[in-house]
C-alpha cells in the first residue's frame, strides 16, 4: 500500500515503539497523528518532525478521545494506517503472593481495559474511518497494526493481567482480519520480545547487560526502530493479513 498522500494514527506515538514508528511513517511519506497521553513528549516529537505530524492528547480507553484523534488524522489525508502501540500499567504480582494476598481485581481489570479494550477501540474505530476511503488500485482501503507481546504466548510470573490482555489481542487478530476483509482493511499484529525502551528506567547499556544475554540471536535486546521497520513493511505489503509476527530474536521463555 502506498503511504504517501495518506495519513496514519499511532497510539502511544510519543513512547519508544511509537515514536520510532512515527518517524518511519513520516519518512515513508505519510502524515501522522501522534496520539498519546504524554503531552510533553508528544509535543516535543511534533516540534521535531514539523508539518508532517500533529499531536493529539488521546486516552485509548475513551471512545470519544480516539474518535477525535482519528478525525485529526483524516484532516491530514485519507486514513491508511493505524498502529496501536500504546503502553499501560506494568504487570504487578502473582495471582496469590507468598503472604496469601490475592492480586487486586481492579488492577487486573485496568490492565485489560488499557491493553485489550483500548486496542479494540482503536482497531474498530480506525477501520470504520478507513471504510469511507476510496480504495486504492490494489483494492485496499487501510491497515490496522496492533501490538501484543511474547507474554501473550508465554507469560511469566506476575504477568497474569498483562498476559491475559496481550493474549486477547493475539486472539482477536484473525477474527478482525476476516471481519474487515470485505472493506479492504487488513489487520496485523506484532508481538515483540525483549526490547529496550525508556520504560526500563535505566541506561541502555545496563539493560542490555541484564537482559540481552537471554536472547538467542542476536544476543541483545531489540531496538524500537526494528519494531518500526516491521510496522512500515506490514503497511506497505498488501499480502500480509491476519497474522501475528513475533519479533524476538528466537526468544522463548
Amino acid at each position: 500500500m502506498e503511504l504517501s498522500n495518506g495519513s496514519a494514527l499511532v497510539t502511544g506515538g510519543a513512547g519508544g515503539f511509537g515514536a520510532a514508528t512515527v518517524r518511519r511513517l513520516v519518512a515513508a511519506g505519510a502524515k501522522v497523528v501522534i496520539a498519546d497521553m504524554s503531552q510533553e513528549k508528544g509535543e516535543a516529537l511534533a516540534d521535531e518532525l514539523g508539518d508532517a505530524v500533529r499531536f493529539v492528547k488521546t486516552d485509548v480507553t475513551n471512545e470519544r478521545s480516539v474518535l477525535d484523534a482519528l478525525a485529526a488524522a483524516q484532516e491530514l489525508g485519507p486514513l491508511r494506517v493505524a498502529v496501536a502501540v500504546h503502553g499501560g500499567p506494568v504487570a504487578g504480582a502473582r495471582i496469590v503472593n507468598r503472604s496469601g494476598e490475592a492480586y487486586p481485581v481492579d488492577a487486573f481489570r485496568r490492565t485489560v481495559e488499557v491493553f485489550l479494550t483500548g486496542t479494540f477501540i482503536v482497531l474498530s474505530r480506525a477501520a470504520q474511518a478507513m471504510a469511507g476511503n476510496e480504495p486504492l488500485d490494489s483494492g485496499q482501503r487501510g491497515v490496522v497494526i496492533t501490538t501484543a507481546s511474547i507474554a501473550g504466548f508465554e507469560g511469566q510470573v506476575g504477568q497474569s493481567d498483562y498476559s491475559a490482555a496481550k493474549g486477547g489481542v493475539i486472539g482477536m487478530n484473525l477474527t478482525a482480519a476476516r471481519d474487515l476483509a470485505p472493506l479492504g482493511v487488513r489487520v496485523m499484529c506484532i508481538a515483540p520480545g525483549t526490547f529496550f525502551t525508556p520504560a526500563y528506567g535505566m541506561e541502555e547499556a545496563e539493560a542490555q547487560a541484564k537482559w540481552g544475554p537471554g536472547v538467542p540471536n542476536p544476543k541483545r535486546m531489540g531496538h524500537a526502530d526494528e519494531y518500526a521497520r516491521l510496522a512500515v513493511h506490514i503497511a506497505e505489503n498488501d499480502y500480509l493479513n491476519g497474522e501475528v509476527i513475533r519479533i524476538d530474536g528466537a526468544q522463548r521463555f
